[in-house]
């Protein structure tokens, strides 16, 4: 009889470490109207009236909203988008403190 081979097992692979979610902000500016603001979003982010009204209040009356969350890239590109748009964005890791 033959003796039991032991057979070498690869480690177990960590798990891929998700995207952590990251958000866009957009910043209340000096340049562009309420009703500008409102409309990129509407056009943009395709959120209803009601919707893109309330963020640009909240850009307006607390200095910055944020309008987007995602994956990185996602954000990047949203934020690369409201600069063609004019307005003033960054992003950020969700939960970090601006």
């Amino acid at each position: 009889m033959t003796a039991p081979v032991e057979i070498e097992r690869p480690e177990a692979e960590e798990a891929p470490v998700a995207d952590v979610p990251w958000v866009t902000v957009v910043w209340n500016d000096p340049v562009n109207l309420m009703s500008y603001v409102t409309y990129v979003f509407q056009t943009y982010f395709a959120y209803p009236k009601v919707k893109a009204e309330k963020l640009m209040l909240e850009v307006h009356e607390k200095g910055k909203a944020v309008v987007s969350s995602g994956t990185r890239e996602e954000m990047e590109r949203d934020v690369e988008a409201m600069h063609s748009y004019g307005l003033w964005a960054t992003l950020q890791k969700a939960g970090d403190r601006v």
